[in-house]
């Protein structure tokens, strides 16, 4: 019977990486915000921050490929 194989979650990882997201997203809302083609304060902010949503979406999900990916070639050298 194989072993058990270890839990990849842990709440620790989880908070370093909403930390990460939440940086990029504000990184990505800085950059965004002085191209929405709108002088209302409201809309800008709305158009920004869903903007930079959907880029921290994106950030997550390569954040989470490049773990994947490092943890694989770290295991694979043992």
């Amino acid at each position: 019977m194989a072993s058990p194989a270890k839990k990849p979650f842990s709440v620790v990882t989880l908070v370093i990486d909403l930390t990460v997201t939440a940086a990029a997203f504000a990184i990505f809302y800085w950059l965004v915000n002085s191209h929405v083609p709108s002088n209302d304060p409201k809309m800008v902010m709305l158009w920004g921050g869903l903007t930079a949503g959907c880029m921290s979406g994106v950030f997550w999900l390569a954040w989470q490929m490049l773990k994947v990916v490092f943890a694989f070639q770290r295991d694979s050298r043992k």
